[in-house]
């Protein structure tokens, strides 16, 4: 015979089901390489919700003007400027959905974020992500742990031979 669950149970459970739904996957928080390899920028919450920071800045590259630099209308530093604003999960965590600053024009525009396998998908747009263009973001690699320096052999003195001038 089949017992109902008690109330304490089900609570539990419903409170287990609000947090997991309230968090979007882990998989978005980290440390991003812009798809232009300008910037290293940190998703991780923020307040009510999530948001990207700037953590290096690795180049000036233009993106609208390739194989040019960027001449910011935002001449603020780019270090430690949030570029993504309001992250939010979807209903189903498989995106986070807010706002991106693009700091080249000085404007904020709707963004949609998405894995792809190791990649972070970055769709900003104006009204509906038709109205956009998608990049990839890369993780960085990974930091290679220092070496130890091989010890070099001692000098050894230079040779001290005269040299002696024969005549002639």
């Amino acid at each position: 015979m089949f017992k109902r669950p008690s109330a304490a149970v089900v609570a539990t459970l419903a409170l287990i089901a609000g947090a997991l739904q309230a968090q979007p996957q882990a998989s978005f928080e980290g440390r991003w390489i812009t798809e232009s390899g300008n910037l290293e920028v940190e998703i991780a919450p923020c307040a009510d919700a999530w948001c990207g920071t700037v953590t290096r800045v690795l180049g000036n590259k233009s993106m609208s003007a390739p194989g040019q630099n960027m001449d910011a209308a935002d001449k603020r530093s780019a270090l430690g400027m949030k570029i993504l604003m309001s992250l939010r999960p979807s209903s189903d965590n498989a995106t986070l959905g807010g706002e991106i600053y693009n700091r080249e024009n000085a404007k904020t525009y709707s963004v949609r974020l998405s894995m792809d396998g190791q990649q972070l998908v970055v769709r900003p747009y104006i009204f509906i992500p038709l109205f956009g263009k998608s990049q990839v973001w890369h993780r960085p690699a990974e930091k290679a742990s220092p070496k130890a320096a091989p010890k070099e052999a001692p000098a050894s003195e230079p040779s001290r031979s005269t040299s002696t001038k024969e005549s002639a």
